[in-house]
C-alpha cells in the first residue's frame, strides 16, 4: 500500500465494486461512457479511481437527470452518476453497508441483502388476516427531500472512516445535470438511482420512522419497502390517532406524507360486518382486498388477500405492447422467446406468487402480439386472424416451454 495515501482502500474491493456495478448492468452518466468504453481502458481507470479516492481529491461529476414516467401517473427524476462515479460509489456501499444492516427493523424489506418485496408481501397478508384496520401510508418525494444535517447525524453514528463520511458528503451535494445541460444545485434529498442512496434512504427511515414506532407504537405491527409502508391497527380509533402521529413525526423529520397514498383501510372479509369506504389498498403492485376464495373443502368463502392491481396489469400491457413485435417479422419464434421469456418468467414469478389466476387476462395480451406477429410474418395469414390464431395454438400445445405463460395453459386456441 502507498504510504502517502491519506486512506486505506484496498485496491480488491475497487475491483469487486466494478464487478458489481457491470452486473447491475445500467446507462452512461452525463460524460456518455458506457461499461463497455470503461472496460476497454479498465486497469487504468480503475487505477485513477482508487488513486483519487485514496487520496481524498475524488469530487463526484453531476448526475444526470432523467424523468421516467410512474405507473400511477405523472414523472419522477432519476439521477443517473457515471460509471466511475458508481463504481466509486459501490466501493463506499460496501464498506459502509455491514456497519448499518445489523441495526436496521426486520420488517423494513426494500433494498436490503436477503429481504425482498415478497417476504413484505407474505407478512402483511398475514397480518391482514389478524388486524381488521390498515394505514397505508407514501412519503412524498421522499428520495427528494431527505435532510441532509438529519441524515449525516445518523451516518456518523455508524461509521468512523473518515473518507466513507467525506465521500457520502460529497454525493449528497453532487448537483443534478439536465439533457439541455443545465446544472441543478440540491439542497435535500439523495438521487434516486445512486448506488449509496437506497442505503442512505434505509438509514434515514431507520431512525425517522422503524424504530420510532417500536418505541412509541410497539403494538402496531408494520411492513416498509423504501418509502411505501403498511401499518397494522386493532380498530378505527387506533388508526386514526396513529395517522396524527404520523403526520407529528413525519413534520418533525422535515418529510410529507402523501395526502392521496396516506389512506385508513378495512380490511374487509366474511366475519369483518362493517361498513366502510376504504376496503382495499395498493401495495408493492398488489391490491388487497375482498376476494372470493375456496377453502380446502371447495366452500367458498371472502377472504381478504392480494393479487396483481390493475396499475400491474396496465403497466405490463403497454411494455407488451411496447415489444411491437408486428415489427419484428424478420425474427422467428424462438428468436422472440429469447428476446422476452425471460421478462415473461419475472412478471409471473413476482405478480403469479398470490391469486395466480388474476393476471391471466394481462397473459392473453401477450399471446394477442404473437397473433399479430404471425400475420404480419406470413402473407397467407395477413387477412385471418383466426387462422394465424390457430397456427400459434398449435405451436403452444407442441411446444409449451417456448414461452412461460404457456406453460400455465394461457395458450391461444388451436381449434
Amino acid at each position: 500500500m502507498n504510504k502517502t495515501k491519506s486512506y486505506t482502500i484496498s485496491k480488491k474491493i475497487v475491483y469487486d465494486a466494478f464487478l458489481r456495478v457491470k452486473a447491475n448492468k445500467g446507462s452512461a452518466g452525463v460524460d456518455e461512457e458506457s461499461i463497455e468504453e470503461f472496460e476497454v481502458n479498465l486497469k487504468d481507470n480503475l487505477y485513477k479511481l482508487w488513486n483519487r479516492l485514496s487520496s481524498g481529491s475524488y469530487f463526484p461529476p453531476p448526475v444526470k437527470a432523467v424523468d421516467i414516467k410512474k405507473k400511477a401517473g405523472g414523472t419522477r427524476t432519476l439521477g443517473i452518476p457515471t460509471v466511475a462515479d458508481r463504481i466509486a460509489q459501490m466501493v463506499v456501499k460496501m464498506y459502509f453497508e455491514p456497519s448499518v444492516e445489523p441495526f436496521f427493523h426486520e420488517d423494513s424489506y426494500g433494498y436490503r441483502p436477503n429481504k425482498s418485496a415478497i417476504q413484505a408481501l407474505e407478512i402483511t397478508r398475514k397480518r391482514c388476516w389478524k388486524y381488521n384496520w390498515v394505514l397505508e401510508f407514501d412519503i412524498k418525494g421522499l428520495f427528494d427531500n431527505i435532510d441532509h444535517e438529519l441524515l449525516m447525524k445518523a451516518v456518523e453514528k455508524h461509521t468512523n472512516i473518515k473518507w466513507v463520511k467525506l465521500y457520502i458528503k460529497r454525493w449528497l451535494k453532487a448537483p443534478f445535470q439536465t439533457k439541455e445541460g443545465t446544472i441543478l444545485k440540491r439542497t435535500s434529498g439523495t438521487p434516486q438511482g445512486g448506488v449509496i442512496s437506497p442505503v442512505l434512504a434505509n438509514l434515514f427511515l431507520h431512525y425517522t420512522f422503524d424504530k420510532w414506532m417500536t418505541i412509541n407504537h410497539p403494538t402496531n405491527p408494520f411492513a416498509r419497502y423504501a418509502d411505501d409502508a403498511v401499518i397494522h391497527c386493532k380498530s378505527e380509533t387506533e388508526a386514526m390517532r396513529l395517522l396524527e402521529s404520523l403526520n407529528k413525526r413525519m413534520n418533525e423529520c422535515k418529510l410529507e406524507l402523501h395526502p392521496i397514498k396516506t389512506r385508513i383501510v378495512y380490511c374487509k372479509d366474511d366475519d369483518r360486518k362493517e361498513d366502510y369506504e376504504n376496503i382495499s389498498f395498493d401495495f408493492l403492485g398488489y391490491t388487497f382486498r375482498p376476494r372470493r376464495s375456496k377453502n380446502r373443502w371447495g366452500k367458498y368463502f371472502i377472504n381478504f388477500t392480494p393479487a396483481i392491481s390493475n396499475k400491474s396489469k396496465k403497466s405490463i400491457r403497454q411494455k407488451v405492447r411496447g415489444w411491437k413485435l408486428q415489427l419484428k417479422a424478420e425474427k422467428d419464434l424462438t428468436d422472440l422467446s429469447n428476446m422476452f421469456n425471460s421478462k415473461i418468467k419475472g412478471w409471473i414469478n413476482y405478480y403469479g406468487k398470490f391469486y395466480k389466476s388474476e393476471m391471466y387476462s394481462t397473459l392473453r395480451h401477450i399471446n394477442k402480439a404473437l397473433i399479430m406477429w404471425v400475420r404480419k410474418k406470413y402473407k397467407k395469414y395477413a387477412r385471418h386472424k383466426k387462422r394465424a390464431e390457430y397456427f400459434i395454438g398449435r405451436i403452444a400445445k407442441q411446444n409449451p416451454r417456448l414461452f412461460k405463460h404457456w406453460e400455465l395453459g394461457i395458450k391461444p386456441s388451436a381449434e
